[in-house]
């Protein structure tokens, strides 16, 4: 038994599955630079199943994160979506396989540290997701991202503050009342350049409702939104719903 037939059996043993078309998995492990030395570019590499892996594990995890928040606004679950489909949690799980050491890459590529290079670990990782479904079909692509992802799924919060866009929320709460759009404005920004802490105010019609502050103008205005909203019906019930 070759080495490399060896690596991809024991890379079937983490994965939990054995391919009936090794091809498949042999290919998503297939850089285009190897490819390219064999001039077998396109049909030979994992570009075009990386692509069908995006979509595949797209749709698995938005299907799941519906089957557990199936009342959850489509903000929210767009959001933790995006985290779990994204670039730093995908290179998480090809590290946790050591997807970097059953790659065929080039002699250029070697030398330039191409396994541990994070768009090749998330290419590679995308193409086997890819290789799973068409080996095996959805089932098996979807059983394999459920074992990968179920501890980050166990660890999201619905209600965090970081899924909630307060200032989209802000905005209809008024509209929907017939006040005027809020209004941001930075009123100071400290710290050295590396550091920045933003401060805001947030005002409606001529009345300051709420201040905040962030790393970020953005975050700042988060925060002020965040305030105004837990006072508003308050303030609006005190003021005979004017401001």
């Amino acid at each position: 038994m070759s080495a490399e037939v060896r690596n991809l059996s024991e890379l079937e043993q983490k994965i939990g599955y054995t391919f009936r078309r090794r091809e498949w998995l042999d290919r998503a492990l297939t850089h285009r630079s190897y490819a390219h030395e064999r001039g077998a570019v396109g049909s030979g590499d994992n570009e075009a199943l990386e692509f069908l892996g995006d979509a595949v594990l797209g749709f698995i995890v938005s299907a799941w994160l519906f089957e557990l928040f199936p009342t959850l606004p489509e903000g929210k679950l767009a959001k933790m979506k995006a985290v779990l489909v994204s670039a730093d949690n995908l290179q998480i799980h090809a590290q946790n396989l050591q997807l970097g050491d059953y790659l065929r890459l080039n002699r250029g590529e070697e030398k330039t540290g191409g396994r541990t290079k994070r768009t090749l670990l998330v290419d590679a990782y995308e193409a086997l997701i890819a290789a799973l479904y068409l080996d095996g079909g959805i089932e098996v692509a979807e059983a394999f991202v459920r074992r990968q992802f179920q501890d980050v799924i166990r660890s999201l919060d619905p209600e965090g503050p970081q899924w909630s866009d307060y200032k989209t929320a802000l905005q209809e709460r008024v509209q929907a009342r017939g006040l005027p759009l809020p209004v941001y404005e930075v009123t100071s920004v400290e710290g050295p350049a590396h550091a920045r802490r933003f401060h805001v105010s947030l005002r409606i019609g001529e009345k300051v409702l709420a201040t905040g502050e962030g790393p970020t103008i953005k975050a700042a205005h988060q925060q002020a939104a965040r305030v105004a909203l837990a006072q508003l019906d308050q303030l609006l019930e005190e003021s005979g719903g004017r401001l």
